[in-house]
């Protein structure tokens, strides 16, 4: 349900139920620094793997040349998405390296010849006047993902299943993450590239609306972006400062009033949401003929030298990003790619920058110390700051003492992971953990055919 409130200037700033509001301090590290280029490195290292969905496959070899933007891996299947070369120079090798997840992933190293060689490889599109299908076509030869962070294959999103109406696209401009300021700066310095990545994507979707969020502690933003937003027919949303403001189904609460049925999917509230970087990623591949291989990260923490958001190529090694931020100041704690609600810890410097990596982020060695959870007091906090309204006291209980079935029938499969419930547990349960335990269990168990978890 969305409430509504009325700012100094009589705006409506929309909201939803739930969430919490994390320290903002963080983002003042970051958010009014420009984005600088990154120079080009001797070496880059690609994961082959980018995407939510199927892996797609190497098409190079060792000791190819390749050239930028020449295709490395293609596609298999439309859940799945290409994968193309941020230089020119030598395929190294194809091998596993450091992957986000913690694991090894298949990696393409490619040596640079310093020439940097390579013209855009598709045909720019008048995509006022073009077929539906061809501007599709090219997102999905292009190769973009989601860029906020869940790596959904662009072309597929923007093809909602049969039977499904869809008549608003809404634009997550919000960047609720603490620390993250890629997507500020995105708008910012390149507002007509995101906008018209949205009109492309509606007039792909056939929506009647397009909607806009922005999050008002980025006030620079909105009034950067509000003199284009006719000329592309988007509506702007002033949105409350609240976490997780930037998840699909809270968006959709907010700037909608519909509610995302349990178990369904945006379309199902007849929305599709796209985040900007993705919007601005879609305009480059149909406008310019451009498939992604480069993005705007955040590099940030408290130990960072110089803390500030750099346009990196695919493949860049987080050491390589650190060291453009001047280093660290001290050892630390913790290094995560994302930022500290829903960022993946890691556990090497050598963890290339992918597609959707939104953020570097650094945390100092205090965050690191041990601490153990203590029982579940009944406070009722997790309850109250859950934006799905699940009662994550009683799944995380049944989940410890084993009943799997009980968590599947609270609704745990609903659980955005975003962390809001350990944020503000006074017992320093490690819940979003549990609930990610039980939903890899629940999973297995319906892929191998067993329907819901029995007791």
């Amino acid at each position: 349900m969305k409430k509504i409130r009325l700012n100094k200037s009589s705006r409506p700033v929309m909201t939803f139920e739930g969430g919490v509001h994390p320290v903002e301090s963080g983002k003042l590290l970051s958010c009014y620094k420009p984005v600088s280029k990154a120079p080009l490195l001797e070496r880059y290292t690609v994961l082959v793997h980018q995407n939510a969905g199927k892996p797609p496959k190497p098409v190079v070899s060792k000791g190819d040349h390749v050239l930028k933007y020449q295709l490395l891996a293609a596609a298999d299947g439309g859940f799945s998405a290409n994968v193309h070369s941020p230089t020119s120079g030598t395929v190294f090798d194809i091998v596993e390296g450091p992957g986000p997840l913690g694991i090894p992933a298949q990696t393409i190293v490619i040596d640079s010849d310093g020439l940097d060689e390579g013209a855009a490889p598709f045909e720019p599109i008048d995509w006022r006047t073009a077929e539906v299908a061809a501007l599709v076509g090219r997102v999905r030869e292009a190769g973009v993902v989601g860029m906020g962070g869940a790596g959904f294959p662009t072309a597929m999103k923007l093809t909602p299943p049969p039977g499904k109406s869809v008549d608003t696209l809404i634009l997550n401009g919000a960047q609720c993450e603490p620390y993250l300021s890629a997507d500020h700066r995105l708008m910012l310095e390149s507002p007509e590239r995101v906008l018209e990545g949205a009109a492309i994507s509606g007039r792909i979707l056939g929506v009647s609306r397009i909607f806009l969020g922005i999050e008002i502690n980025k006030k620079d933003a909105i009034e950067t972006l509000e003199p284009f937003c006719e000329r592309y027919g988007v509506t702007l949303f002033p949105l409350e400062v609240r976490y997780p403001q930037g998840s699909e189904k809270q968006l959709i609460s907010a700037m909608t009033g519909r509610m995302v049925p349990s178990g369904g999917l945006p379309a199902d509230a007849g929305c599709v949401v796209q985040n900007v970087g993705t919007a601005a990623a879609v305009r480059d591949a149909v406008v310019l003929g451009l498939p992604v291989v480069e993005r705007i990260v955040t590099v940030t923490g408290e130990v960072v030298a110089h803390p500030g958001n750099w346009l990196l190529r695919i493949g860049t090694p987080v050491i390589k990003a650190l060291e453009l931020a001047g280093g660290v100041t001290e050892e630390p704690g913790k290094l995560i790619l994302g930022g500290p609600m829903m960022g993946f810890s890691q556990n090497s410097y050598e963890v290339p920058v992918s597609k959707n990596t939104s953020g570097i982020l650094l945390l100092p060695g205090d965050v690191a110390v041990n601490y153990g959870s203590g029982d579940c007091v009944r406070c009722g906090r997790c309850v109250q700051g859950c934006p799905m309204n699940l009662e994550s006291c009683l799944i995380a209980t049944a989940i410890e003492g084993g009943r799997i079935d009980l968590a599947e029938q609270n609704h745990v499969m609903d659980c955005l992971e975003c962390g809001s419930c350990a944020y503000v547990c006074l017992a320093h349960r490690p819940l979003v953990q549990l609930f990610r335990r039980a939903k890899a269990e629940i999973r297995r168990m319906r892929a191998a055919g067993n329907g819901s978890v029995g007791k």
